[in-house]
């Protein structure tokens, strides 16, 4: 089985969030404004590539919020300091991680991921089916 670029570029949108999330929280207000900055602008990138070259609708549609949502997280680490970017870088991974949730619950509930999986199907009713053995 092949692995969907959708997904796995969901994965890394959801892993960068809980990344950020955890930063957030950890790191000074500075310091987790700048990884903002720097995961921010990779997944502007990733997602923006992503939705341009897409040929899916959903896919295009998906991607394309997650690149706005990105580019917002650029400009709050680079707009506020002190507790409003700690708690802005905070919101904004949050947000990208529910995104990127959103959008592989999106990728699973597809015609095109349904066709992938295995149909298992009734017999036919005119066809018996054999009774097990009993003891005698």
């Amino acid at each position: 089985m092949k692995l969907s670029s959708r997904f796995a570029l969901d994965m890394v949108y959801l892993t960068a969030g809980a990344f950020l999330l955890v930063a957030a929280m950890t790191f000074t207000s500075g310091t987790a404004g700048w990884l903002a900055f720097a995961v921010g602008a990779g997944v502007t990138l990733l997602a923006g590539l992503s939705a341009v070259r897409a040929t899916q609708r959903a896919t295009r549609i998906g991607h394309g919020i997650v690149a706005v949502a990105a580019l917002w997280s650029l400009v709050a680490a680079l707009t506020f300091t002190g507790a409003t970017q700690t708690w802005l870088v905070f919101a904004n991974a949050a947000g990208l991680a529910l995104l990127a949730v959103a959008d592989l619950v999106s990728h699973e509930v597809t015609t095109e991921r349904v066709v992938h999986e295995l149909v298992v199907q009734n017999a036919p009713h005119d066809q018996t089916v054999a009774e097990p053995l009993r003891a005698a």
